[in-house]
């Protein structure tokens, strides 16, 4: 129970993060936007018709017709955003900030978009619109949720074009970039590190210099070279960005003939790392 009200206390300042960016920055400036909200914005400036109105209208219409993609307490907390988006956009609407610079207002707007959004994908809801759209791309195409998001908020800002114009709309392309890198770190988690992977011929070296030397845990996986068929054990080791340098020294003062991949990786669990019950 403690969780769920955290989460949507999370929500709560994510739809106000949200609705603050569209009042604050992105109408006084007569920048687009993607997704419904985005769509509003376009209605807005033709027919002067209340975002917050159309927004919760139109949103409305998508959950009728996505709920059946999205489980029960998805649902709940997107129904959750949704309704709070709206009535921030409607209590903020009048809100206005002391900044006349475009550039520098699209960069903030894109921020916090990103944190507004995040925080709320975060904890397992969603916007409604286009991030139904996002998510069921990422359940059934694995695609990146953040990146699915650009994709569809690019349309809906590129249809924008013939009532801000072209600089107006590179600015929203702006806001979408840097909301989408924000959302994604967001989403991701804020515990990034490197895994890597090692193919050596002095595994055991490796890993007991590792394990002394940086005392991080390492993972033997048990492997074979396709032609050869000669069986080979792989190391695989999660460590710090900082932690990379010294490994990779290691790596080479061993076996300059390893083969050594590094990838990125978020949200690590465990002893050494975070806690998982967390």
């Amino acid at each position: 129970m403690k969780k769920r009200i955290a989460d949507i206390a999370i929500i709560i300042v994510g739809a106000f993060l949200f609705a603050l960016a569209v009042n604050l920055f992105i109408i006084p400036n007569d920048f687009g936007e993607g997704g419904v909200t985005g769509v509003t914005i376009i209605l807005y400036y033709l027919y002067q018709w209340s975002p917050s109105v159309v927004n919760i209208v139109i949103n409305g219409v998508l959950l009728i017709v996505g709920y059946k993609f999205l489980d029960r307490r998805t649902t709940i907390y997107t129904v959750i955003a949704v309704a709070f988006n709206s009535l921030f956009l409607h209590l903020t609407e009048n809100w206005r900030i002391d900044s006349h610079e475009p550039t520098i207002n699209a960069v903030f707007a894109g921020v916090i978009v990103g944190v507004g959004i995040g925080l709320i994908v975060r904890v397992g809801g969603t916007t409604a619109g286009t991030v139904i759209l996002a998510r069921i791309a990422n359940k059934y195409l694995d695609w990146n949720i953040s990146y699915a998001l650009l994709f569809f908020d690019l349309i809906v800002a590129f249809s924008s074009y013939f009532i801000i114009g072209a600089e107006k709309l590179m600015l929203t392309i702006v806001i979408l970039y840097v909301g989408t890198k924000v959302m994604d770190f967001m989403i991701e988690g804020l515990n990034p590190k490197k895994a890597v992977t090692i193919i050596s011929e002095k595994q055991n070296d490796i890993a007991e210099r590792v394990i002394t030397q940086m005392d991080r845990g390492v993972t033997v996986l048990s492997g074979h070279g396709y032609y050869t068929k000669n069986p080979k054990e792989v190391l695989y080791i999660v460590i710090s960005k900082q932690e990379v340098s010294t490994l990779k020294k290691i790596v080479r003062s061993i076996d300059q003939a390893a083969f050594l991949t590094i990838h990125d990786v978020r949200d690590v669990f465990g002893e050494g790392f975070l806690d998982i019950s967390k």
